[in-house]
């Protein structure tokens, strides 16, 4: 196909994804064998790749019955409770938590300590909202949909902070929501950076092209977030998690084409899909 392709420079893994990785290749390559608790990223031809090194992913219940194995913290981080378990069950962690969300769950976890009423906007079972919620014992309110606010009672002063993903703009518009109700919010802005860049940036880099392929895991809370992004600002914006979902009458001859991804994208991910348009 006689297209002209462009990988938006930006895209790709986020600094802490590419830490968490190279921690898990640096423990394959030194042992050939490392459990991770819950999928490394949110991009399931990543996690099939370090499978074949030698990474095997365990959920909750198979780690609590894991002992003095050696066991990947990805970045998403953690709750109290999985560190708790670590040490009953001598399993040495390697924690490749994120910086960003580390400093986030300390700063939930002190408001709680100092008995400040705590809402995190995030999905629902999502990583990282786990990690977060057990800074609070569970108390934490948790909003993914604005909607959901009219399930509670809410009181009159409330700590609000948010997944590190989410965007930025949804986040102002929930604080806004809250204070139209009369209640008084101390706001945490929270959001990666690294993410909300990405938002400003792909807004551009979106409108440059007659068709954008973004590519992401189904599972990407970030990929979702950011494809959207995408979509708003290119109506022919298409999402796909593998080259095989990739077709043909999207295109057509002389298109100008953009590739990009979210934080959980590896490079040479969008370098095949790119191989894959031009072989259509």
């Amino acid at each position: 196909m006689n297209v002209k392709i462009e990988i938006d420079e930006n895209s790709g893994f986020c600094f802490g994804v590419v830490f968490a990785i190279q921690m898990a290749e640096d423990m394959l390559d030194e042992y050939g064998k490392l459990y991770c608790l819950g999928d490394i990223v949110h991009n399931d031809e990543e996690v099939e790749r370090l499978r074949r090194k030698g990474l095997e992913i365990i959920d909750y219940d198979r780690f609590k019955d894991l002992r003095g194995e050696r066991v990947l913290i990805r970045a998403h981080g953690e709750p109290p409770e999985t560190y708790q378990i670590a040490l009953q069950n001598d399993i040495e962690l390697v924690d490749a938590s994120c910086p960003v969300v580390l400093k986030l769950q300390h700063r939930v976890r002190d408001a709680f300590n100092n008995d400040e009423k705590i809402m995190i906007y995030g999905k629902h079972g999502h990583a990282e909202v786990k990690g977060l919620l057990g800074q609070t014992n569970g108390e934490a309110i948790v909003i993914e949909k604005f909607d959901e606010l009219e399930n509670y009672e809410l009181p009159s002063k409330i700590q609000l902070f948010s997944q590190t993903t989410k965007r930025t703009k949804n986040l102002f518009a929930l604080k806004d929501k809250l204070e139209g109700q009369g209640i008084e919010v101390s706001f945490n802005d929270t959001l990666c950076r690294q993410v909300s860049n990405r938002d400003i940036q792909l807004r551009d880099f979106s409108t440059k092209f007659d068709k954008v392929v973004f590519v992401a895991g189904k599972k990407s809370s970030n990929g979702k977030v950011l494809f959207d992004v995408c979509k708003d600002n290119n109506p022919n914006t298409f999402f796909v998690s593998s080259k095989e979902e990739l077709q043909k009458e999207w295109f057509q001859e002389n298109d100008s084409i953009g590739i990009c991804g979210a934080t959980s994208t590896p490079q040479w991910q969008m370098d095949d899909i790119k191989k894959a348009i031009l072989a259509l």
